[in-house]
């Protein structure tokens, strides 16, 4: 793997269609993936969801039934759950503060920072608050698609499950969390998977960049 390039991992991982259920992922590379979660950036570094890591069979099958009976789901060894907060509340907020002045000091500049974001943030419509910590649980997703691939762990982002259902699954609402994508991780089995032996899709990129000098 060092000898690889970041976009040489790109081209190794796709959407993997059938994972082999005898080759769980090793713990290392399990860890490796949730600490590139926990080092995502965020919106002023509120990392406004939480990972849940299901390796229980029982549930998983519980939750491959909520997604449409995806097999890549109960056929890793793991399954990541990204859940964003229902809403931002002030006690939420605060805590990213008590973060701040434990790691940075209890300056003027971060109570200034954060109250003004709270004035912001509280007062908005639950909706658009979770919407927003949403976005920042996908960008969260692209940093562990990316680990994922740099540990040479297949992996599927999911976004076709029924939220509710995964939610009372989990338990997620009495939490104040609801669930937002899925990424189960495994390895590929290479001779069942359909999707392993095509190209690389993607468009070209004079049709996806715009260069403005």
């Amino acid at each position: 793997m060092t000898n690889k390039t970041l976009n040489d991992h790109l081209n190794w991982r796709y959407a993997t269609k059938k994972m082999d259920p005898t080759k769980p992922v090793p713990q290392d590379k399990v860890d490796a993936i949730i600490e590139a979660v926990r080092m995502a950036p965020t919106s002023s570094g509120t990392q406004p969801f939480e990972l849940i890591v299901v390796t229980n069979s029982d549930v998983r099958s519980q939750i491959a039934e909520a997604a449409g009976g995806q097999a890549q789901i109960t056929d890793g060894s793991h399954l990541l759950v990204f859940a964003a907060w229902d809403d931002y509340t002030a006690e939420r907020i605060d805590e990213v503060v008590d973060l701040n002045v434990a790691a940075r000091g209890d300056l003027p500049l971060i109570h200034g920072y954060y109250d003004n974001l709270k004035a912001n943030y509280v007062p908005r419509e639950t909706e658009v608050n979770y919407a927003h910590a949403a976005r920042q649980a996908y960008i969260a997703l692209g940093i562990a698609l990316v680990a994922a691939a740099e540990q040479e762990v297949d992996s599927t982002p999911m976004e076709g499950f029924d939220p509710a259902a995964v939610d009372e699954i989990l338990d997620l609402r009495k939490r104040g969390l609801r669930s937002v994508v899925l990424m189960p991780l495994g390895h590929r089995d290479a001779a069942g998977d359909w999707l392993l032996p095509m190209g690389k899709v993607r468009k070209p990129r004079d049709a996806i960049v715009t260069q403005i000098s």
